[in-house]
Formats: structure tokens, C-alpha cells, sequence
């Protein structure tokens, strides 16, 4: 009974500090509690290997127990009240961090033996194995760290209004696969019983309803959020996490149409065929519109090249509006656009489409004395075509018969055509 006193004792000490730390984000900045965060990540790998106690269900170790489950418990009330953006600064901090560690000390062991002093031999036994069970405890930590958050996305949307009971159960289930993988090291590298496994499976269970327990009365108490936040796609959730989408960010700063702002031909070229990869690994539909204004060429004949290009920046401009922030838009050709719009089904492009006709149509009317309009042709993966380039094909169809049927409209499949609007 005093060993799960003692736990829960250190369980509270460890969750109140880091929780205050956590609260006061918004003074102090995220310095000191990252900081704190990352430091003890040594002793938790130290007491894992080496502190166990003994309780009626098998042997434990605190330094997994309490601080390993506590560090993941902290990442996701991070997340929680957070984003994937932010939360993924201690989780690459750690992994980071943790690995230049051992390589200090795995730099120094090739020097040989230390000096020996009086009265002082030191472990170097215990430090090779510290180094390997560094290397493996941190790489875990990466992979629950993320797996967690994604697991925990994915029971939003089976569980939407329960956010302490979800945030256990990803608790339990990466504290369960974090326990076998660990323990399978731990035992091949210091020949911990086997009895540790199942004793330490327990406690980490016990952990997980603990510190969901103590993360709701937090939430509860600082931090009450009336509105639940919509489920985000897991795909979104990874790419943040995995410091994707930054790396889109930075490439889409090069390849800009220097008129429209919009990603250039090139870009297409290059990033279409990754995007439509992506989507096929995500078994998710992607969708692209192929934009073209209407009657562009009496434009610039009648009012001249400047009015053209400044028609060609405003409709830029209204698709950028409409548009999510992960869709793309490229300039195809002289009056053509492009948007691909990821994880987005042929009947919602459709719609999608519709309404960026009619937001160009409504606002260049105001502004232009030739009221330009443009045509829409709509395609999707993987129902209309295999590759990016067929793909661009079929909606190039499309388009043509939206120029067929009177322009200023959007078409899609055969199918759909009767649901073209007429403008």
C-alpha cells in the first residue's frame, strides 16, 4: 500500500508542477515549461532501467510509471489546448535533444578509461547501457508522442463530446504498445525479469486513469473550453506533426506567378503529381478545378492589356477568398486556373466551384465595366482518372463543354450535367 501512496505522491508532484508551468505559458512563454519537460527525460530512462519496486501485481519502475506517463500525458494536454503546430516543438526538442546527449558520451568513451580516483570507479558498464537505452526510449518517445495525438484525433469522431475519456484511452493503448516495445529492450539489454513486464503494464494502466483524471480536473478548473473543437483530419493532424506542411510552405515561396500571386505551371508540374500520390496513399479523393475567363482575348482587345492583367489579379484574388487555407491554386496558361483541393469528393468540388463563379462573377461586375465571368471544369481522383495528367484532361473536358453551354458555369461528370448551373 506506502508503494502506491508513493506513486500517486510523486504522480501529483509531477502533474501539479508541470501543469503550473503549462498555466502560465501565456506569462512566463513556453521557455520553463519545455525546459522542465525535457530535462528529467535522463532519470526517467535511469530509474527505468535500474529502480524498481516490488507491489502485490510485480515489479514497476517509477521512472517509467510515473515520469515517462506523465511526460506523454503532458504532450497531450499540450495538444489539447494547443495545436499539432506547437506541441511538435518538445516533441522534435526531445528526440533532438536526447540524441546529442548519448553522443557526447558515446564521443567520450572513445577516449578509453577515465583516470581512476580515490575512493570513485565509475560504472562505465551502466553508462553503455544507458546510451542504448537512451537511443531506444527516445525513439519511442517520438513515436508515442505522435501516435498518440493521432489516436486521440481519431476517437473525436467516435467519441466527440468526451474528451477525458478519450484522452484515456490513448493513454492506455500507447502505454501499452510504449511498455512491450521498451520492456523487449530493457530485458535484452540489462536482463530486467520478466515479471517487470506485466507489473509495469499494470501501474502504466493505472497511470493513464490517474493522469486523465488530474488533466480533466485541470481543464476543468483553468482551463474550460465550452465549444469542442470540430475533429481535425488525421492527414492535417501528421502533416503538422511531421513538419510536412511547413516544408510545402517554404517551397510555395519560390514558383509564384508574379501577376496573380498564384503558383506558377512549373509548380503544378512538379507538386501536382506528389499531391495526387499523397491522396492515394490516404485513400482520399482529390479534386481539381480547371478555371478559365470568359472572352479574355475581347478584353484586352477592347480596353487594353492593363485592364486585362488587373482582371487576371482580382480573380486571383477572389479564389484565394473562397478557397481552404490547404487548397492551391496555380496560373495553368495565360487567362487559366487551377485548384487542387485535397480529400474533397466530386460532389462537393462541384459546389465548391460554384460558389467561386459566382463570387468572381459578384464582385467583377462591380468593379469592371466588361462584368468578366469565368467556366469551371471539375475532375476527382480517383473516379475520373489514375494520374495527375489524365486528370487535367478530364476536367479540361469539362471545361470546354461548360464554353459549349453558354460559358459562366461549372460542369462535372456526364452525370452532372444536368446540375449545371446556367448563369
Amino acid at each position: 500500500m506506502s508503494g502506491i501512496i508513493l506513486l500517486l505522491a510523486q504522480a501529483l508532484i509531477y502533474f501539479g508542477v508541470m501543469a503550473f508551468l503549462f498555466r502560465l505559458r501565456h506569462v512566463m512563454g513556453l521557455g520553463a515549461f519545455l525546459c522542465a519537460l525535457g530535462v528529467m527525460h535522463f532519470l526517467e530512462t535511469y530509474l527505468a532501467a535500474v529502480f524498481f519496486i516490488q507491489l502485490p501485481f510485480g515489479l514497476l519502475s517509477p521512472g517509467s510509471t510515473v515520469l515517462f506517463s506523465g511526460k506523454l500525458a503532458i504532450i497531450l494536454l499540450f495538444y489539447i489546448r494547443e495545436d499539432a503546430e506547437t506541441v511538435r516543438q518538445p516533441i522534435y526538442g526531445l528526440l533532438v535533444g536526447n540524441f546529442l546527449m548519448v553522443a557526447l558520451v558515446m564521443t567520450l568513451r572513445l577516449y578509453g578509461s577515465p583516470v581512476a580516483l580515490p575512493g570513485y570507479n565509475p560504472d562505465l558498464v551502466l553508462i553503455d547501457q544507458m546510451g542504448a537505452l537512451m537511443v531506444w526510449g527516445t525513439t519511442l518517445l517520438f513515436v508515442d508522442s505522435i501516435a498518440l495525438i493521432l489516436l486521440y484525433e481519431k476517437l473525436h469522431r467516435l467519441l466527440p463530446h468526451a474528451t477525458i475519456l478519450r484522452a484515456c484511452l490513448s493513454l492506455a493503448v500507447i502505454l501499452t504498445f510504449d511498455q512491450l516495445c521498451f520492456f523487449i529492450g530493457l530485458h535484452a539489454i540489462s536482463g530486467t525479469p520478466w515479471d517487470a513486464l506485466f507489473g509495469g503494464w499494470i501501474a502504466k494502466m493505472g497511470a493513464a486513469i490517474v493522469y486523465s483524471a488530474l488533466m480533466g480536473l485541470y481543464l476543468q478548473l483553468f482551463e474550460r473550453d465550452p465549444q469542442e473543437v470540430a475533429p481535425q483530419p488525421l492527414a492535417d493532424v501528421f502533416y503538422k506533426l511531421t513538419y510536412r506542411r511547413k516544408y510545402e510552405e517554404l517551397l510555395g515561396k519560390s514558383g509564384h506567378d508574379a501577376l496573380t500571386g498564384a503558383l506558377t505551371r512549373e509548380r503544378f508540374d512538379t507538386s501536382g503529381p506528389a499531391v495526387l500520390a499523397r491522396a492515394a496513399s490516404l485513400r482520399k479523393p482529390l479534386s481539381l478545378a480547371m478555371l478559365d475567363v470568359d472572352h479574355f482575348k475581347s478584353i484586352n482587345d477592347r480596353y487594353g492589356h492593363i485592364t486585362g492583367d488587373e482582371v487576371l489579379r482580382r480573380v486571383a484574388e477572389c479564389l484565394r477568398a473562397e478557397i481552404r487555407s490547404e487548397d492551391k491554386i496555380f496560373r495553368y496558361g495565360g487567362e487559366e486556373f487551377v485548384i487542387l483541393s485535397e480529400n474533397m469528393p466530386h460532389a462537393a468540388a462541384l459546389a465548391y466551384a460554384e460558389r467561386m463563379r459566382t463570387a468572381v462573377r459578384g464582385t467583377l461586375a462591380r468593379e469592371f465595366a466588361a462584368a468578366p465571368t469565368v467556366s469551371i471544369g471539375v475532375a476527382t481522383f480517383p473516379d475520373d482518372a489514375a494520374n495527375i495528367r489524365d486528370l487535367l484532361a478530364h476536367a479540361d473536358v469539362h471545361l470546354y463543354e461548360a464554353k459549349r453551354l453558354g460559358r459562366d458555369r461549372v460542369v462535372g461528370n456526364p452525370e452532372d450535367l444536368r446540375k449545371a448551373v446556367i448563369g
